[in-house]
């Protein structure tokens, strides 16, 4: 299964007209930063505690209101994932109205409304202002906890944290955020099975009572509204809204920073690509006076496409899709530099030594005047761009007062950027920007990248997808006497159910769920095959019926996405007709594989076969024990590019006496599916016409 997922760019020409001479011989001096007029929320605050700012904008006759509570980080322990749990629960009807009730009203204003575990946002038209208000005002007072509803919730973060297994990106996330801070430091403890097992509902209630409360919560109030209005409704809605016990929770410092540099590694043997992030803890805060040196520096590193890591690892090397960095900075003094890729197993070591490289170039070298000058004009642009938003005025003086800036900081906001020199730009590199005592964290397939990362010269330390130290994996093992590839395919014919049943196997109809890393949409797939050779996927969106279709009837095919038909290639021909869909084994000719040696998955020892098809060499991974298949690797190329797709088989069971998995993960390029198949039904609910 193959899917691909335009950027619009809109130009806008200024022409200008003038009757003056100009001397064109003379490059035109620039202007002074323009003066810029900020205009200030009205503000009050309630007896709870409760704080509001008020932005009037007229333009458009709409309001939104944005709930934040300014509480310190938490650590949640062995029930990490109760305020997830929390931030779900919330806004799913009230103890005044039930769910159904309470979405349909939403639904009939046109409005939205969302919440999390200490924040919430409203938005509608500003007709309907005052009944929005309230229904936010009565969602975050009177919450309705239900079992049913925290049944539900939890079976979700469960099912999220199954889809996730697979997912180098999540892993590496995971991993990066615990190495870095600490696993029991608010933002490096995760969430898993066990902990989400842990809580139950009472714990989600006290969570509530404990942190959602107005002490330290700001609601912001943008919109086609009257100030005294505004007062008013919010006084009515939000003062019964009590006053919690003021809840002070120290914040543990983070890991500290290696004192050298070191690769920290993950094996994923599903990994298509190594994803490496080069990453050292800073403490930088909005209120810093290098606070926009370091910023301005991490974008000339960085920050875009222009940067020097993009420039060198995409643009020169050719070694990945973008090469980006980011900087965080936080009132509590824990956060990260880093620097990111995405890239192919087979540069995996060549493209840290860049990274290292362009992350010294801009500590060591000082930067161009012409590269500055870009630099300061993007952020200049940006900020003057974002002052068209009314929402702009109200996150500015809401980030006033959650990191303890000085009143006019966006008023001098520009005159300090433009003050920045290439030294300062140096200085701020030096300090935030540490390769010297980095850890360099890559997930990716051990087996093919840790040979040349030996190379670097770099120590390498090992770790499991939950931040474990582990021992170096044992990448091949010997081969037992007596096994060939020809007994490990016999064997995987016998453990599926045997030749008799598989030849009895006329049609499959596979239907389930699908994830699809980064779209937050519930989607459903429908597979179908028909032997010898024919195939059909349909996914579907709820609400938004097909998305996408991939037909195949044994001689020509098409792929169908969003209404867009593209038939199958010559290639993609040729790929098809190479192997039935179903039980391939069926039909290999030994001569063409060869068994390679005894390889891990996920813990366990697998036999891998290479099958030799022409020019592709497809590798088949089969259980030792239960002699299954788990794992198919392939190569294709596309726009200049080698694309790797590995796809994951789990969760056998038999249909019609056949063994056949209920689980399959896709991983292809950056793009990760998981598909979870709830029913599988074997020579029922197919036909002909299913193919064209």
């Amino acid at each position: 299964m193959k899917t691909k997922i335009t950027a619009l760019l809109a130009v806008l020409f200024l022409s200008i007209s003038a009757t003056a001479q100009i001397d064109r011989s003379v490059q035109p001096k620039p202007g002074p930063a323009p003066t810029i007029t900020l205009e200030v929320p009205g503000e009050f605050q309630l007896k709870n505690g409760l704080k509001v700012l008020v932005v009037e904008n007229h333009k458009l006759p709409r309001v939104s209101y944005s709930l934040t509570i300014d509480n310190n980080p938490i650590v949640e322990g062995d029930k990490a994932g109760v305020s997830s749990m929390l931030g779900a629960m919330l806004g799913n009807g009230t103890t005044n109205i039930s769910k159904d009730e309470f979405n349909d009203e939403i639904d009939f204003l046109g409005a939205r409304l969302s919440f999390g575990s200490s924040s919430a946002y409203a938005s509608g038209l500003s007709k309907y202002s005052e009944r929005i208000m309230e229904l936010m005002a009565d969602a975050a007072i009177n919450p309705l906890f239900t079992q049913e509803e925290f049944d539900k919730e939890k079976a979700k973060v469960l099912e999220g944290l199954k889809n996730s297994e697979k997912s180098v990106s999540a892993v590496a996330g995971r991993v990066g955020s615990a190495l870095a801070y600490g696993k029991k430091h608010p933002y490096g403890e995760f969430i898993t099975e066990e902990t989400v097992n842990n809580i139950t509902l009472d714990n989600v209630r006290a969570f509530y009572q404990k942190y959602f409360n107005p002490n330290n919560a700001y609601l912001v109030i943008v919109g086609d509204v009257d100030f005294k209005t505004v007062e008013k409704n919010v006084k009515k809605y939000f003062k019964n809204w009590e006053k919690g016990i003021d809840v002070t929770t120290n914040v543990i410092k983070p890991n500290p920073n290696v004192p050298a540099t070191q690769i920290n590694f993950v094996d994923m043997p599903n990994a298509v690509q190594s994803n490496i992030a080069l990453t050292n803890n800073v403490d930088l805060k909005m209120n810093d006076d290098d606070y926009l040196a370091a910023k301005v520096a991490n974008y000339i590193l960085g920050g875009g496409g222009e940067g020097y890591l993009f420039l060198n690892l995409r643009e020169d090397k050719g070694y990945t899709y973008g090469s980006y960095s980011s900087i965080g900075a936080n009132k509590y003094g824990a956060s990260r530099f880093e620097a990111t890729a995405e890239v192919r197993n087979m540069v995996t070591d060549s493209s840290v030594v860049e990274m290292l490289k362009e992350v010294n170039r801009i500590k060591n070298e000082t930067i161009s005047e012409e590269a500055l000058k870009n630099a300061k004009a993007k952020y200049v642009g940006s900020f003057i761009m974002s002052l068209e938003q009314p929402q702009t005025i109200a996150r500015n003086a809401l980030n006033i007062k959650l990191n303890n800036l000085p009143a006019d900081y966006y008023k001098t906001y520009l005159s300090r950027i433009n003050a920045l020199t290439v030294q300062d730009i140096k200085n701020a590199a030096n300090k935030y920007f540490k390769p010297e005592n980095a850890r360099v964290i890559i997930v990716g397939k051990g087996s093919e990248v840790i040979p040349n990362l030996e190379k670097t010269g770099l120590p390498i330390k090992y770790f499991d997808k939950f931040a474990n130290p582990v021992d170096k994996p044992v990448f091949s093992k010997p081969i037992p006497d007596g096994v060939t590839a020809k007994t490990v395919v016999d064997n995987y014919l016998t453990a599926v159910g045997g030749i008799d049943k598989i030849k009895a196997v006329k049609t499959v109809h596979m239907s389930g769920d699908v994830k699809i890393e980064g779209v937050p949409i519930p989607l459903t797939a429908e597979v179908k095959y028909m032997m010898p050779n024919k195939e059909s996927l349909e996914m579907n969106a709820e609400g938004m019926g097909t998305l996408m279709k991939q037909k195949w009837n044994g001689t020509t095919g098409y792929m169908e996405q969003q209404g867009m038909k593209r038939d199958m290639t010559e290639d993609q021909i040729a790929e098809k007709k190479a192997s039935p869909a179903l039980f391939p084994e069926t039909d290999l000719d030994m001569s063409n594989v060869s068994l390679e040696s005894i390889v891990s998955i996920n813990g366990e020892d697998n036999y891998k076969l290479k099958v030799v098809n022409g020019d592709n060499e497809i590798f088949r991974y089969y259980n030792t024990s239960t002699n299954l298949l788990t794992q198919v690797e392939s190569t294709t190329e596309a726009q200049g590019q080698e694309i790797k797709t590995v796809v994951s088989y789990n969760n056998y069971s038999p249909v019609n006496g056949v063994q056949l998995p209920y689980g399959q993960t896709i991983v292809s390029g950056p793009q990760t599916i998981s598909m979870n198949f709830k029913a599988i039904k074997v020579n029922e609910g197919v036909t002909e016409a299913d193919f064209e």
